[in-house]
């Protein structure tokens, strides 16, 4: 069975550096388009970042540009979200997502796998 299993969030302070993993099993991870979500209380799920199968492209939202870095490792089956500089609005429960084929790489509805989430909490 499809299984996505997100690990490394936890408390840091704001200015600070977190990296989440996403651990994927009964896929074929390197055919799939992998991105980043989160959701903090009362609001929407978010896009944050995106990568296709290759790894060769990358999309970030304009909130976390230049502060997060997402990247792959097929050989480990493993996405990665590097956050750097973070901020309390930052909060959130990050999700990891996969599909085979992204129309809108921002849209939540474009991945057919999702993870149970891991908390991120930045204070001030």
């Amino acid at each position: 069975q499809v299984q996505l299993v997100e690990s490394g969030g936890g408390l840091v302070q704001a200015g600070g550096s977190l990296r989440v993993s996403c651990l994927a099993s009964g896929l074929p991870f390197s055919l799939y388009d992998m991105a980043w979500f989160r959701q903090a209380p009362g609001k929407e799920r978010q896009f944050v970042a995106a990568i296709i199968r290759s790894g060769g492209n990358t999309h970030y939202s304009d909130s976390v540009k230049g502060r997060f870095t997402i990247s792959r490792d097929n050989a480990k089956n493993t996405v990665y979200l590097q956050m750097n500089s973070l901020k309390p609005e930052d909060t959130a429960v990050y999700y990891c997502a996969g599909s085979l084929g992204v129309a809108l790489f921002t849209n939540r509805l474009s991945y057919n796998y999702w993870g149970q989430g891991t908390q991120v909490t930045v204070s001030s």
